[in-house]
């Protein structure tokens, strides 16, 4: 008999454990917070998962003072990113609350706002578009200015949308990213000897970063014909650009519960 145990709902869906197939590996690309949480969840659906961040994360420190003594209180805070929650908890007080509304991205950047002491937080469930379509319901630009904390270089084009539309928009950098300094071995040794059969990007600045630091042609030949799991049609376009071979799979919503779903797409 070859299997011990009884396949799950998922295994059995996906044809993961066919009788004769060995278990592939998915290298997870996104920093912390969330890379943990995603090895596990893949590794509970059944994947080898390999740990190999794209990015390096610092926060960057808020000035206490930065939205104080303006004419009108701040309205709300956005966030587009569980990165920023740190800095902004950190910071407080900055002329908001903890008792301030914020606006998060998704799903999980709005948990951690809850996690660090926020108490009115609404998720939009989607990207910056979304973003700025729960804005438009659930505020208008004459309560106040917005507090937009954002990575640094990101943000300008969700200000921009907000501003067109009435809203002032205060952008503050909370964190800083860096690409990795190289490829993990444990990764590095997998892809040589055919055991990837997933690379997960979670942002275009990530794939390229990881794609970078691909310095072994042999090991870009290599990643470019496994499947690229993506977060969003935006994210497929820099990974093809990149010269991906193999198939892109998208998510069909822009958060980590459609990617884990979007796995049984992959075609094994």
């Amino acid at each position: 008999m070859i299997f011990s145990r009884k396949r799950s709902e998922h295994e059995r869906l996906s044809g993961f454990f066919l009788p004769g197939r060995v278990s592939r590996g998915i290298v997870i690309t996104r920093p912390e917070p969330g890379l943990g949480e995603t090895l596990a969840a893949v590794e509970q659906a059944g994947w080898r998962g390999y740990a190999s961040p794209a990015l390096v994360v610092r926060s960057r420190v808020m000035a206490s003072g930065e939205a104080r003594g303006r004419r009108h209180p701040v309205a709300a805070l956005l966030l587009t990113s569980g990165q920023a929650v740190a800095a902004v908890a950190q910071a407080l007080p900055m002329g908001i609350s903890f008792n301030l509304p914020v606006f998060a991205v998704g799903g999980r950047t709005a948990e951690r706002a809850r996690a660090a002491g926020f108490t009115q937080v609404y998720s939009a469930d989607g990207d910056a578009l979304a973003l700025v379509g729960l804005l438009r319901q659930r505020l208008s630009p004459k309560a106040g200015p917005l507090l937009l904390a954002c990575g640094a270089g990101q943000g300008g084009a969700l200000a921009a949308a907000l501003r067109s539309d009435g809203f002032r928009v205060v952008r503050r950098v909370a964190y800083e990213t860096r690409s990795a300094s190289g490829l993990p071995a444990e990764v590095a040794g997998a892809l040589h000897e055919g055991r990837i059969a997933v690379i997960a990007f979670f942002s275009a600045q990530s794939a390229r970063s990881w794609f970078d630091g691909l310095r072994d042609a042999a090991l870009r030949a290599a990643a470019v014909r496994t499947v690229a799991l993506v977060l969003s049609p935006a994210i497929e376009q820099g990974v093809r650009s990149l010269g991906w071979q193999g198939p892109v799979v998208v998510a069909a919503r822009p958060d980590a519960a459609s990617m884990l779903a979007a796995l049984e797409q992959v075609p094994l």
